[in-house]
């Protein structure tokens, strides 16, 4: 750990005294070398996820495009100034804040883990990355790409290793700045308790436990495909899941009826076939504890709709059947808890109002989605949930201008072209005389 910390601190200086476009030409080069071997990284994310490759690939060039889109918020940074105080000017300047520890999670590498390196070298600081102890391959071959492409020796250093012993090294070291994690809330605490005595900066994206409000007047046909992307896709495990399907009574048994058909019918599979829709779950462990929770569940009183085992044909491998239940109220665990799996947990609700207080109703503070026909409802939803970012008739989309991260146990600070910006620069003020002063000569 010392000898990585060390080289990015060597490589600083350097990396962050290069004019933005030069280092630019380096990102934008990246982000061509990742495009071209977008495939190559997606099959090995695949080997170590379990995630299906249909999903996987966009994944892929989104982690490529990280680099260009920060790139260019990078480009386009101004300072400040000022001059209001008489005879004076003052102007403000944004520096590099200088070594990152940077963690990704296992759940989505590529696109995650790249969004991290992305965020912290566009603007000029160097770092330190440990990829999950389940999931290193792609990372790994991501960092080597980066170095085919340009990128100087020192800017990103990569370290392998269980979160306990590598990341709390990391996180300890005297010589990082800042700390980047994105992971379970969990982890997060104890990252931030770390940081917080070390008066070290943090970036925290954690968990979710997102509601998914589907309106007796939305297009349910889009809601049902929505809802059903929200938690089944990347084979649920992904902190945006809309784990929680809030449905309003008057078509709660059309809609519940119609969602456990779909999740039925799902297509499990093999993740490198392109017509796999579920894979394994990524490891034995995780795995064991999604199906756990199907026994809380039902000792809650809520209702088995469908899921809960391993599929027919299945002997080898993680996998399990999508699973969904029916909980009698919010206050159930399975409501409360985030599972991290193809677990679906519906509620039902009667007004709108109703509905947000239960999405409010929770630790977590992510996302959410609302499926609605009406303009006045997606305002009262997004106004009135208490979460980082509102998806309105829409499943999980990114705009990487705009601020995301979570309220309360979802994380703190956000990831965004202004907001990034503000966590991975110094801002510097300096003040200057127009005119020569007349001081006070003291001792004359």
């Amino acid at each position: 750990m010392g000898d990585a910390v060390a080289a990015a601190r060597g490589a600083f200086p350097a990396w962050a005294g290069m004019g933005t476009d030069r280092r630019n030409d380096i990102l934008y080069a990246i982000c061509d070398t990742l495009t071209a071997h977008a495939d190559e990284l997606a099959e090995m994310e695949v080997r170590t996820t379990g995630l299906p490759i249909s999903g996987v690939r966009p994944l892929a060039r989104r982690a490529a495009h990280n680099f260009r889109a920060f790139a260019e918020v990078a480009s386009t940074l101004s300072g400040e100034s000022y001059s209001q105080a008489e005879n004076y000017m003052t102007y403000v300047t944004r520096e590099p804040k200088g070594v990152g520890a940077l963690i990704a999670p296992w759940n989505a590498p590529l696109a995650l883990g790249s969004m991290r390196i992305a965020t912290c070298i566009a603007f000029g600081n160097t770092c330190v990355l440990k990829p999950s102890e389940y999931t290193p391959l792609s990372m790994f071959r991501m960092v080597e790409l980066m170095h085919e492409a340009g990128l100087p020796d020192g800017v990103v250093n990569l370290v392998n290793g269980r979160g306990h012993v590598s990341g709390e090294a990391m996180v300890s070291h005297p010589d990082i700045d800042m700390i980047g994690f994105t992971g379970g809330s969990e982890t997060g605490r104890r990252i931030m308790a770390t940081a917080g005595a070390n008066l070290k900066p943090a970036i925290l994206e954690l968990g979710g436990k997102s509601a998914a409000i589907v309106c007796a007047d939305a297009d349910l046909d889009q809601a049902l495909d929505g809802a059903l992307l929200g938690i089944y896709s990347n084979n649920g495990q992904q902190c945006l899941a809309g784990s929680r399907i809030l449905v309003q009574r008057s078509i709660a048994d059309r809609f519940i009826a119609d969602f456990v058909a779909r999740a039925k019918a799902i297509r499990i599979g093999d993740p490198m076939a392109a017509s796999t829709q579920i894979g394994p779950l990524a490891f034995a462990a995780h795995r064991d504890r999604v199906l756990s929770f199907v026994d809380v569940a039902t000792q809650d009183g809520a209702e088995l709709l469908t899921g809960g085992g391993r599929p027919d044909g299945f002997d080898k491998g993680f996998y399990i059947d999508p699973i969904a239940v029916l909980a009698p109220s919010n206050a159930a665990r399975i409501c409360q808890e985030e599972v991290f799996g193809p677990f679906a947990t519906f509620v039902i609700f009667d007004e709108v109002e109703d509905a947000i207080r239960i999405a409010n109703d929770s630790a977590f503070g992510l996302v959410a989605y609302v499926w609605t026909g009406s303009v006045t409802t997606a305002m009262r939803c997004s106004k009135g949930i208490r979460a980082g970012t509102i998806w309105i008739n829409t499943p999980m989309m990114r705009e990487l201008r705009a601020p995301f991260g979570g309220f309360r146990e979802s994380g703190i600070g956000r990831d965004g072209a202004r907001s990034s910006a503000d966590f991975f620069t110094e801002m510097k003020t300096t003040s200057i005389p127009i005119e020569p002063l007349k001081l006070n000569r003291l001792g004359v």
